[in-house]
């Protein structure tokens, strides 16, 4: 299974994952998303997909109510285990694997283990690795990702 990790605003996680079922590695994907507007993040990320040409079949969407990267996990590992999954593919922006990687991997220990993960970075067009420092957006994102590192690093 890939799952999609909430806080994509423009879909390439969403896509990304879809190109993962499409191409064979998974059969399916679990699309997390919180309370935005008058609906989840999970379910417009998904009719987005579906827009897209991407069958409607292939996506599950699980709202919740958290607020952070560690609270995501909690809900996510927890439904990971209720079905039963074994293995699974974290879908994410670029910039966000190595932390989110780092989170879910502590909660796990944390509640004694969990599913084997793989952690699949998707593109994103306002940051690009090799060039971040000569786009505004880009250097926004970089700040923000390493004040987050840091407030892990803190228990935050």
């Amino acid at each position: 299974m890939a799952v999609v990790l909430a806080g994509d605003w423009n879909g390439y996680r969403i896509l990304k994952a879809a190109a993962l079922v499409r191409d064979g590695y998974v059969p399916n994907v679990l699309v997390s998303g919180p309370e935005i507007f008058d609906g989840h993040e999970s379910d417009l990320a998904i009719a987005f997909a579906v827009h897209r040409g991407f069958p409607a079949e292939w996506f599950i969407s699980l709202p919740h109510a958290a607020h952070s990267t560690k609270e995501e996990a909690g809900i996510i590992l927890a439904e990971l285990q209720r079905r039963n999954i074994h293995r699974f593919l974290l879908v994410t922006s670029d910039y966000h694997t190595g932390r989110a990687g780092r989170i879910f991997r502590a909660v796990e220990r944390a509640s004694g283990g969990g599913p084997d993960m793989r952690v699949v970075a998707a593109p994103d067009r306002d940051f690009q690795r090799e060039s971040w420092w000569r786009q505004r957006q880009a250097r926004k994102i970089v700040l923000l990702e390493w004040a987050k590192n840091f407030a892990t690093a803190l228990g935050m």
